[in-house]
């Protein structure tokens, strides 16, 4: 008997909501993710740092080009941590999410492009724009993210910002191995060996990757309407509007005691989770690791998070969202005593499988839950300042990674104090009262509902 159009379609459509991916608005959103993670893991963590050294820097010291780096990564960081908050306040008051999610895309495509003019000494050109794109590229994060509690339901965010961690970590994993395949076999593609034209095309491909692939957020996701507060008028000049919301904002964060408390806690824990992705590649150097094997590990990492982010996104619909990253911190701790006794590129690898079950599921989850406890009129307000923690997070790990290396005169021990930051954000994530939380989010939708819609 012949299947109807009907019968074959639902179970598609069943498997793709259980993926969080059931509407085009959602695809096109999670499909972002897809774009950007491009740059993420090319410009951010692979190619881009040893052209960085190799190529633009090669005049230099290796310990002053080093430096340089990662002033230009701090400046970029601090500028952007910095905007964010008032251009978020900015967005919520005159429906700019989309507009000024366009623009600092633009910033970043365009930099991340104009990388292939870089040649052999370009150092201060490369920090450049290699400066400019990391505040495109963190910049269209806040209002991407703020996006998310306008287009998915409170029982579906958690599948629907999993699923674009999980489409992230497929798409770039395989636009790096491709660009791989291009530098380390230039002959391949008739390109004389020695020569920087494979990684200046590799940040070209990120550019045209991050651009087309971002169009269906542009053509399929609707601008969310502002609302009036009750003591806002029509006609006020936006910047002094939003000026005065961040102030209130600011002080209403006591009202969000569940928002306020996941921020602290994701600022703890996400420091020890960035510890390790920055500090991974020099551990295992320093233990004896070949670079073969690490980059090897970052891609499995890559792929290993395909699946599990999907699947953290069911976990997070069985036990809840906090349960669900209680567990992935659980298993962090693991992969820090774990890296603590590795002695072999096998245990590398291990690890590696390790921290790929849980980096996206965890990061995910940290997105969706925060969404779902914070007002949807003020969601680019509030993501502002969840961007803010997102850059800062990660400076204090590694400061206490290098100073209890220092202390001990061993990195081995020095892996051990990360277990600190997962410790202590979990204490912290344990007392956040999701479902109070939400109760008072939705109370605060309520009264603004009752405010005319504007745009």
């Amino acid at each position: 008997m012949t299947a109807s159009p009907t019968s074959a379609s639902a179970p598609r459509r069943g498997v793709l909501a259980r993926l969080g991916l059931d509407r085009p608005e959602l695809r096109a959103w999670a499909l972002y993710d897809w774009a950007n993670s491009a740059f993420v893991l090319t410009v951010q963590t692979t190619v881009f740092p040893i052209f960085f050294t190799d190529v633009a820097a090669a005049a230099l010291p290796d310990a002053v080009a080093t430096q340089r780096f990662a002033w230009t990564t701090s400046i970029a960081l601090l500028a952007i941590a910095s905007m964010a908050p008032f251009l978020g306040a900015l967005a919520d008051y005159a429906g700019l999410k989309k507009r000024l999610l366009g623009v600092f895309l633009g910033i970043g495509v365009g930099a991340t492009g104009a990388m292939f003019l870089i040649e052999r000494g370009d150092w201060l050109l490369a920090a450049v724009l290699f400066g400019v794109a990391n505040v495109g590229a963190q910049g269209s994060f806040v209002f991407y993210d703020s996006l998310l509690p306008h287009i998915a339901g409170d029982d579906e965010m958690d599948r629907v910002s999993t699923a674009g961690f999980a489409l992230g970590y497929l798409g770039s994993s395989l636009l790096l191995i491709a660009q791989l395949a291009l530098i380390l076999r230039p002959a391949w593609f008739g390109i004389p060996p020695g020569s920087t034209l494979p990684a200046r095309l590799a940040f070209v491909s990120v550019a045209v990757w991050w651009l087309v692939f971002s169009l269906p957020l542009f053509r399929r996701v609707p601008e969310p309407p502002r609302r009036l507060e009750a003591d806002e008028r029509p006609g006020q000049r936006a910047v002094r509007v939003a000026a005065v919301r961040l102030r209130e904002t600011l002080a209403e964060l006591r009202h969000y005691r569940a928002a306020f408390l996941l921020l602290l806690a994701f600022l703890v824990y996400n420091d020890g989770i960035g510890t390790i992705i920055r500090m991974a590649s020099i551990y295992g150097r320093e233990v004896g690791i070949g670079t073969g094997a690490l980059i090897g590990s970052i891609l499995l990492v890559q792929v290993i998070g395909v699946p599990f982010a999907f699947l953290f996104g069911a976990l997070a619909g069985r036990i809840g969202p906090k349960r669900a990253i209680l567990a992935g911190l659980a298993v962090y701790v693991c992969v820090a005593v774990l890296a603590w006794w590795m002695r072999t590129a096998l245990h590398f690898f291990l690890l590696a499988v390790l921290v790929g079950t849980v980096q996206g599921g965890t990061q995910g989850l940290s997105r969706s839950l925060f969404a779902s406890l914070i007002p949807r009129h003020k969601s680019s307000e509030f993501f502002g300042f969840y961007g803010v923690l997102d850059k800062f997070s990660g400076i204090l790990g590694p400061l206490l990674f290098g100073l209890a290396s220092a202390f001990t005169g061993s990195s081995r021990s020095a892996i051990l104090s990360v277990i600190a930051f997962f410790v202590v954000g979990a204490a912290l994530l344990s007392r956040v009262d999701v479902a109070e939380g939400r109760r008072v989010a939705r109370e605060a939708e309520r009264l603004v509902h009752r405010a005319p819609t504007c745009g």
